[in-house]
């Protein structure tokens, strides 16, 4: 069985309402490269990359002279023939490499008839639980609903995700308002659900003495863990002497050198791994394994995924043992998907590991059209920009806020 094709197509697909960050926003959809890989026996395997476009979907094209007639089981040997330590000083193909990794693996579990997490170990659990995932929203451009800005807002739209969905572990994306209004609104979740969970991110772009500031605040709350208040190792090292809560980052540990460096002098408590920034499935149950020796923490980031992506995150966390939290995601927050069956759903916070070979789920061709259209007539957003501040740049540590007395409509091209 040898590598014959590999096609790239570009979708972008809705999103509820737009979703706002510290570093600008998600402007009411995700942008995202949907990769196929082919065999000479006629399987496909399906890969997915965030971002998209010529050049991505160019940087897949360029694979086909590293892959054409490479046999999809030496994924070991595919690390190194497009992702060398080296060469990558140059070409960054870590998420290209993981992009293709999940479509091997796809192809290998459909040829065997078994699930990815088979050839990964075996399932360890058979459903993964989620958190909740909240962000400050503008108003979807489409209806004007949707909006979250006020803490009013904040608490009935996660009341609404609880009902909807289960969770029991609630994340809240900062970085956007003031730190003193965002400590706020936080709490407002903690006194709203009391049995749950919570955790907070604010991307980074605190400055080390308000990390400290805000950690020691929240120290009396039920935190999961506080994720990247400060952007940089030893600013997460700094804070965590001062605060009694759990640092997490998926920023500045995303690969092996950074993890032994967090090993030899801890910064950090609880590693994120995602899929695609470690370059795949196989880097991260590896480097949960180095978690697991060094007692270390570990869950599953988010980047935006479509199901494709999801379903590595779900055969990930079916056989790390030391999954030690709910999962991120983004996926609650999407319309539709590229899928067959359309959206995956969620019981009581969970989502089922796919149980099908391969990665368990198969393109919806139809839908494929639609969304690469749809990306096709609007094109990219700048996701490191805000809609409603043009000119704004985000700088680290920030002192440049949003207003949340500010609900003036924005457009966003839809």
């Amino acid at each position: 069985m040898r590598i014959s094709d590999i096609r790239a197509t570009t979708v972008t697909v809705p999103l509820e309402a737009p979703l706002r960050h510290a570093n600008g926003c998600h402007w009411g959809r995700f942008v995202r490269t949907i990769v196929e890989v082919e065999t000479d026996n006629g399987l496909i395997g399906l890969g997915e990359m965030g971002g998209g476009g010529e050049s991505a979907e160019a940087v897949f094209r360029a694979m086909k002279q590293y892959l054409i007639g490479h046999d999809p089981a030496r994924r070991e040997e595919m690390r190194f023939l497009i992702a060398n330590p080296t060469a990558s000083l140059y070409n960054n193909r870590t998420q290209v490499l993981a992009a293709l990794e999940f479509a091997c693996l796809d192809i290998l579990g459909q040829a065997w008839g078994v699930p990815v997490c088979d050839i990964l170990g075996g399932r360890l659990r058979d459903r993964v639980p989620f958190a909740s995932y909240c962000f400050f929203r503008y108003p979807d451009p489409r209806t004007g609903s949707g909006e979250v800005r006020t803490i009013e807002q904040l608490v009935e739209h996660t009341c609404e995700l609880k009902r909807r969905f289960g969770f029991t572990t609630h994340k809240l994306k900062g970085g956007v308002f003031h730190p003193d209004y965002e400590l706020e609104a936080y709490r407002a979740l903690a006194d709203a659900f009391p049995e749950d969970r919570l955790r907070f991110d604010p991307n980074g772009v605190w400055s080390t003495e308000q990390a400290i500031r805000f950690g020691q605040a929240i120290e009396n709350l039920r935190n999961d863990y506080l994720e990247d208040p400060v952007f940089g190792m030893n600013g997460m090292r700094r804070t965590r002497e001062k605060v009694r809560v759990p640092l997490a980052t998926n920023t500045v540990v995303v690969n092996f050198e950074q993890l032994a460096v967090n090993v030899l002098n801890t910064a950090v408590d609880v590693i994120l791994l995602d899929t695609t920034f470690w370059g795949g499935i196989q880097a991260c149950v590896k480097a949960a394994g180095i978690c697991e020796t060094f007692q270390l923490g570990v869950a599953v980031h988010s980047s935006g995924e479509l199901g494709i992506q999801l379903a590595t995150m779900l055969h990930l966390g079916a056989v790390i043992p030391n999954l030690s939290f709910a999962v991120d995601a983004h996926y609650h927050h999407l319309t539709d998907d590229v899928i067959q069956g359309g959206l995956m759903s969620y019981k009581n916070g969970t989502i089922g590991v796919p149980n099908g070979p391969g990665l368990g789920v198969k393109l919806d061709r139809e839908k494929l059209g639609q969304y690469n259209e749809l990306y096709r007539r609007l094109g990219n957003y700048p996701y490191d920009q805000d809609p409603a501040r043009p000119g704004w740049t985000p700088i680290i540590p920030n002192d440049r806020w949003a207003d949340p007395k500010d609900d003036r409509r924005v457009e966003i091209p839809y």
